[in-house]
């Protein structure tokens, strides 16, 4: 970072001229500042581009956009001073989170508008989270005690310039996802076992003759999950040939879905280390070099293919909730003792029907569409920040889907007593009965759909099945 630096002090003494620190910003790209006005430079550079709209940004996104922020500077090829990476280290361990509209990234040059509200917080400018008070930065960082910093020579570019708020979402996206994935599992097989399917389909065998890596997974999870079962076993001999897809396809489906998220987690740790910033600092050679790493194209077509395959899982779990309320084998209509009277489950299916159907509209590839921008010098944009933002909320809502899923399979599976669960699913149900009793009259579901869902979300349901079976 030193070296790297260095050469921007003595670029910009030189005289010579580089992009965004000696000459203006995009379509201004022509314009010479000379050196006495390139700090101004930097501070007209934030103050104008912090442009956002919309809702802040949650905390959490903000934080991780902080840490991969100071990660992708510290790499040394940016010429900030380290003082600026310090200083963003030292808002997250004091817990300064700017403040951080969520709306006016168009994911190239990066995330420009919502990373210049960032900035204006090192500055000393726009607003800040601390204590659990939304304050004034300068009032947040003294509360914290830290000293806002003067941003000289490229350190107003380099702050702005990169991929880290679409990437930062994405990161937190894909830690929820794998979460969810393997509680779709936990969850299709309570599913399949309370409507007495068959486990045929998850055979190895059959499962080798599609050599997906995701699919071979999915299929040993589930026979894992139902080994042993008492319910399983009591209709081993029964005439029906085959399931419903959303039974009998889990493997397929479930692994696809890891398949792709798989995908997307390896090109989201790629730039997590990454330099996005433009131009770049080539301090052994001494050299200046502008390019396009601040394009936001990986992340964006990413994230759209996550949001899709997430959505398709949804998509699954809902069909299996369908039949467990429709009356059939056995089980009583809207998984209600006494329906009529009652509607028990009736409507937690239409909440998921509802859940499934918002996520066809957010999966909408936002990096199908660009506009251009800066007078048409920057003329393809990736809409990344959209993506990421969309994907966001289809994983909020294929939670609420799998939540739905785990208490209507659990009160399915109560009806199949006194036969035993699998290993798997008997610490589900047990997991599930722990925040939510058996629905004997009906009562305010949207409580019951939080504590299950409460339970996916916390990690819990997924850690409790793992400490008896292994990694799902």
């Amino acid at each position: 970072m030193k070296a790297a630096r260095d050469l921007v002090e003595k670029t910009v003494a030189s005289g010579e001229r580089i992009y965004g620190v000696t000459t203006g910003f995009g379509r201004m790209k022509n314009v010479t500042i000379p050196p006495e006005d390139a700090v101004e430079l930097q501070r007209n550079l934030v103050r104008s581009h912090a442009s956002g709209v919309g809702e802040p940004l949650p905390i959490d996104a903000t934080r991780a956009s902080l840490l991969l922020r100071a990660h992708s500077l510290a790499r040394g090829n940016s010429g900030v001073r380290i003082e600026i990476v310090e200083l963003l280290i030292e808002m997250l361990n004091r817990y300064v989170t700017p403040v951080i509209p969520s709306q006016g990234s168009v994911g190239a040059s990066g995330d420009l508008a919502p990373l210049a509200h960032m900035a204006l917080v090192l500055a000393g400018e726009g607003e800040a989270w601390h204590d659990g008070n939304r304050l004034p930065a300068a009032q947040a960082l003294a509360a914290a005690g830290l000293a806002p910093l003067a941003l000289s020579f490229k350190e107003g570019l380099s702050l702005i310039n990169g991929t880290q708020v679409m990437t930062g979402i994405g990161a937190l996206a894909l830690v929820r996802a794998a979460n969810a994935c393997k509680a779709a599992d936990i969850a299709g097989a309570m599913s399949l076992e309370a409507f007495l399917g068959t486990d045929a389909p998850f055979d190895e065998r059959m499962n080798a003759l599609r050599p997906h890596a995701g699919q071979a997974h999915v299929a040993a999870n589930m026979r894992r999950l139902l080994r042993d079962s008492g319910v399983m076993a009591s209709h081993a001999d029964c005439d029906r040939v085959q399931d419903a897809y959303s039974f009998r396809c889990i493997p397929v489906v479930h692994g696809a879905v890891r398949d792709g998220v798989a995908f997307v987690t390896n090109t989201v740790e790629i730039e997590m280390n990454s330099v996005t910033d433009n131009p770049v600092i080539f301090p052994e050679d001494g050299l200046f070099m502008s390019g396009g790493n601040f394009h936001g194209e990986p992340v964006a077509l990413a994230m759209d293919y996550l949001a899709i395959a997430l959505a398709e899982l949804g998509s699954i779990a809902e069909r299996r909730i369908y039949k467990l309320v429709d009356g059939a084998e056995g089980l009583p209509p809207f998984l209600t003792e006494h329906s009529g009277l009652r509607s028990g489950y009736m409507l937690a299916q239409y909440t998921a029907a509802a859940l499934v159907s918002e996520n066809k509209t957010l999966c909408a590839p936002a990096s199908v569409d660009s506009i251009p921008t800066s007078a048409g010098q920057e003329d393809h944009v990736s809409m990344g920040t959209i993506s990421a933002r969309q994907c966001e909320r289809v994983i909020g809502n294929l939670e609420n889907v799998i939540a739905i899923e785990l208490l209507l399979s659990a009160q399915a599976l109560d009806f199949r007593a006194p036969l035993t669960y699998g290993r798997g699913t008997s610490i589900a149900h047990r997991a599930v009965r722990s925040m939510v009793e058996h629905l004997d009259d009906d009562r305010i579901l949207s409580i019951d759909i939080a504590a299950a869902r409460e339970l996916l979300t916390s990690g819990a349901l997924v850690s409790a099945v793992e400490s008896e079976l292994g990694a799902l």
